[in-house]
């Protein structure tokens, strides 16, 4: 019994030479690998009957034997219509409306509108994100306050509050019509849950700046992946530009900035959690862009995603009480109840700006637009929240984003020139 307990507390201590905050080591029960792991069992009390209902229903054979008032419900969940789309070119939006010259006045503001909105919408939410989650409520003169801890209570706002928008989108626009099992959303959600919570709780543990610069990085791990396991071929210069980010992040991971304080240490945990989050990023947009090949929009995808989000979050937060505990939280201190509400709009809101400015403008455009933002979000944390950034740190974020540019510039290079070859050429060597 005391096994456990003993392996958690030593994980905890894990660092690389320095201390992680006290606040953090309250008890064992706080640590984020207890969490994961009770969070992951409550996921399994949903996951594992519904798994077993599914196959229940496909061994009976209840599509075509089935009948009754839950038969349109159960044949949408289990076996869907089983209609897939043609590929598209890019495989999981329709084609964009290419902008004439007699609209090139609205195609810029559009361009204008669609970069502010994004950038209003993520710039806000990375500074609210890094607020709640390293920094005390209700601080006074003889109360040092206390830190909300429980990430998965952030996840179910954000997921609940992007349900909602999607589900009043789809219904007052016109969708396709849906054909995807509705059960396989849950995959995708479950991925995306456990990315988003690693995303949260990395923050007890690592700068903001230092998270986002993780995120930038991983293009490495997924080419890593698609050279072992699909053997997929790139181009040279993604290898270049995968080099310069490894060397980017390490020259801002290995500097050392004096005085540095004890939120901006980067810690094992950090980089364990943060390893979390892109695996399990990378598995959500891999098993996204498999259910595009069901005709479906953006949104419906939103839709369907946020729906199992919102049923694991509140399910598992039902179940070991956290629930209540966290409205007793929004309750004691009205500014969390602020930023939780805010954070939870500027991620529904920054979805659909998503979909809006790639549908108008393509992923070039929205890759450099979301790179610009990553810049500003390293600028706007060390402002407002005092991280320390060395010259050798400052060089390697600027070479990160260098890279991440770079990289943008030949892939729209390289697809025009595909444009112009005949059919069956290549225009760049592969490796």
């Amino acid at each position: 019994r005391f096994c456990l307990p003993l392996l958690l507390a030593s994980l905890s201590t894990m660092a690389t030479g320095e201390e992680i905050a006290p606040a953090l080591q309250d008890s064992w029960g706080d640590f984020w690998l207890f969490r994961f792991f009770v969070n992951a069992a409550g996921y399994a009390s949903i996951v594992v009957p519904g798994f077993l209902l599914i196959q229940y229903f496909k061994r009976r054979n209840y599509l075509e034997t089935g009948r009754g008032i839950c038969f349109p419900v159960i044949k949408s969940c289990v076996f869907g219509s089983e209609v897939k789309s043609v590929h598209q070119e890019d495989g999981s939006l329709p084609p964009r409306a290419e902008p004439t010259e007699s609209s090139t006045a609205r195609q810029v503001f559009k361009l204008l509108f669609c970069a502010a909105g994004l950038q209003a919408s993520y710039l806000t939410w990375g500074v609210l994100q890094e607020r709640v989650m390293t920094r005390t409520y209700g601080a006074t003169e003889t109360d040092p306050g206390e830190k909300f801890k429980d990430s998965q209570f952030l996840v179910f706002m954000n997921r609940i509050l992007a349900f909602t928008v999607a589900g009043l989108y789809c219904a007052l626009t016109k969708q396709p019509r849906h054909g995807a099992p509705m059960y396989k959303y849950s995959f995708a959600s479950l991925s995306n849950i456990l990315s988003s919570w690693c995303q949260y709780e990395a923050l007890k543990y690592i700068s903001f700046p230092t998270q986002v610069l993780a995120k930038a990085s991983k293009v490495i791990p997924v080419m890593m992946m698609g050279k072992l396991v699909s053997r997929k071929s790139y181009e040279y210069w993604e290898y270049l530009t995968a080099a310069l980010i490894s060397v980017g992040v390490s020259m801002f991971l290995l500097s050392s900035a004096p005085n540095r304080h004890a939120s901006t240490v980067t810690t094992f945990s950090g980089i364990i959690l943060l390893a979390g989050y892109i695996i399990f990023d990378s598995f959500t947009s891999n098993w996204q862009d498999a259910l595009f090949t069901y005709k479906m929009s953006p949104v419906q995808m939103m839709f369907g995603v946020n729906v199992f989000s919102c049923l694991f979050t509140v399910g598992s937060l039902l179940e070991q009480g956290a629930l209540l505990e966290s409205v007793r939280f929004m309750a004691r201190h009205s500014e969390f109840t602020a930023h939780a509400v805010l954070l939870s709009v500027c991620s529904a809101c920054g979805q659909l700006f998503i979909f809006y400015t790639i549908n108008q403008f393509g992923a070039a455009v929205f890759t450099i637009i979301m790179t610009l933002r990553q810049a500003f979000a390293i600028l706007l944390s060390c402002l407002i929240y005092g991280h320390t950034v060395t010259v050798v740190g400052g060089l390697g974020i600027a070479v990160v984003f260098m890279a991440l540019f770079l990289r943008v510039y030949a892939r729209s290079r390289m697809k025009k020139r595909s444009k112009k070859l005949p059919p069956g050429e290549t225009p760049v060597q592969k490796v």
